[in-house]
């Protein structure tokens, strides 16, 4: 059974869970995120759940299953999985009920991208979507890079489009970052992985392929030194769409890692990167952790090189 961010699983208890880690033990580090209710607003083959919020999500576990709790996340019991969901063996079904989504597929595969490497996740990949649930695409591995600049290249086409300012304006405030709208929406646009098909909102999410996670050294100890502010040169961005973001930079720390979507895709290498969190010792490592709450209040990433640039 292996499992990487994406995923979804459902325990024995009909609860439905994000996987949000890449880590192979024998509990899975996730995200509880829907659960059955009659009166729930989804349907999943004539079964009604609710979807629940960071926060409810927690307190609902700490009153029903204590056992999951730790310091940073949730642990489920790999022997407590009844079901698992995985991004592409989903994506064929998931097209069948989605125009839009069948569209983008055909549009990327035409360009090269390689089917294999698609997928998809959220609501869609779990058969709970509505009529305006947004498309979250899976991209494995190199394929992801790909796939990015194709999506760039063709907006301002008749298919895709980029996002206008209200929408744009709508994400900001869901988000609340610790930037500017200005200084935010510099940074968005310069990704170039969310955009229209249609009416429809779609974001591009990078997932690593198992090449790629067998290279992870996980840290067999953290320890937190304190809040601090940085200024460096990123060396190496290449898994800045991951989750977490990684930036490995020099100056007054090793490495940046950001656990919020907001933080992701912000710097590229040579640039000066400017951020603020929670420094910690990871094995031997300095590392600068950004999201170390759910909200990520006085933690940022941003590029300076970017924002000298004048970039919007």
């Amino acid at each position: 059974m292996r499992l990487r961010i994406r995923d979804f699983f459902i325990n024995k208890d009909g609860w439905i869970f994000a996987v949000v880690g890449y880590e192979d033990r024998d509990y899975i580090n996730g995200m509880l995120r829907y659960i059955p209710d009659e009166h729930g607003e989804r349907e999943r083959d004539g079964k009604r759940y609710r979807k629940l919020e960071f926060n409810d999500a927690i307190e609902f576990i700490r009153e029903n299953k204590p056992e999951y709790l730790s310091k940073e996340a949730l642990l489920i019991s790999k022997e407590d999985i009844k079901e698992i969901l995985k991004p592409e063996k989903e994506l064929k079904n998931a097209m069948r009920r989605s125009r839009n989504l069948k569209k983008l597929v055909r549009i990327l595969s035409e360009a090269g991208v390689l089917k294999e490497a698609m997928g998809i996740t959220g609501s869609r990949l779990l058969k709970l979507e509505n009529d305006s649930s947004d498309i979250d695409f899976v991209i494995y591995g190199e394929e992801w890079q790909r796939a990015r600049e194709i999506i760039k290249n063709l907006k301002g086409g008749k298919i895709i489009r980029d996002l206008d300012e209200d929408t744009w304006k709508k994400i900001y405030e869901k988000r609340r970052p610790e930037l500017s709208f200005e200084e935010f929406l510099i940074h968005e646009k310069r990704k170039g992985n969310r955009g229209m098909i249609g009416e429809r909102y779609f974001d591009l999410l990078y997932v690593r392929d198992w090449k790629e996670i067998e290279e992870i050294n996980f840290p067999k100890k953290k320890e937190k030194i304190g809040v601090k502010k940085v200024r460096a040169s990123v060396l190496n961005a290449r898994y800045a769409f991951d989750s977490p973001a990684i930036y490995e930079v020099r100056g007054d720390t090793d490495t940046i890692v950001s656990f919020t979507h907001t933080y992701t895709g912000q710097c590229f290498e040579g640039e000066t990167i400017e951020a603020k969190g929670v420094l910690e010792r990871w094995d031997k490592k300095e590392v600068l952790v950004v999201g170390t709450t759910r909200e990520a209040k006085g933690e940022y990433i941003k590029s300076l090189s970017l924002l000298g640039e004048g970039w919007i």
